[in-house]
């Protein structure tokens, strides 16, 4: 076990939208958690996700130069980046466990990364994929 984990797009927005302010405690303690503890995990879909999520889909909007800088921030976590090898990855997990492409994109990013966890508000709460296990940190909020 190597204790490090995958944070998907949505625990980056809500550590950013103050809509949801129970969210987003528990979105930023993931993610400050995984900065100093080297553990963290995020993939360059991520980044583009979230970029394009907090710009133009919350209720708050960020600049794109706001944007840029939290990206720079989120840079202190170990980013995957996609490539040839993790695109046709993807493309077995979609069809072994029936999941979208992007969902799929993620999970092949965190098994790359050898992480143990991935946090997803998306995918089912402590469903197992990879031996990757998923947990959704909003489940009892």
């Amino acid at each position: 076990m190597s204790g490090k984990y995958f944070i998907d797009t949505n625990i980056i927005v809500y550590a950013h939208d103050s809509d949801y302010p129970d969210k987003q405690i528990s979105a930023q303690k993931i993610i400050f958690d995984g900065m100093r503890g080297i553990k963290g995990v995020i993939s360059a879909q991520v980044l583009s996700e979230f970029f394009v999520t907090i710009t133009k889909k919350i209720k708050q909007k960020y600049s794109v130069p706001a944007a840029k800088h939290e990206i720079l921030l989120l840079s202190h976590l170990s980013v995957v980046d996609i490539d040839y090898d993790l695109v046709i990855r993807a493309v077995s997990i979609q069809n072994q466990y029936q999941l979208s492409y992007w969902d799929s994109l993620i999970v092949a990013a965190a098994e790359r990364s050898d992480c143990d966890t991935l946090y997803s508000e998306d995918l089912s709460h402590e469903q197992k994929y990879l031996g990757i296990k998923c947990i959704n940190p909003f489940i009892n909020i």
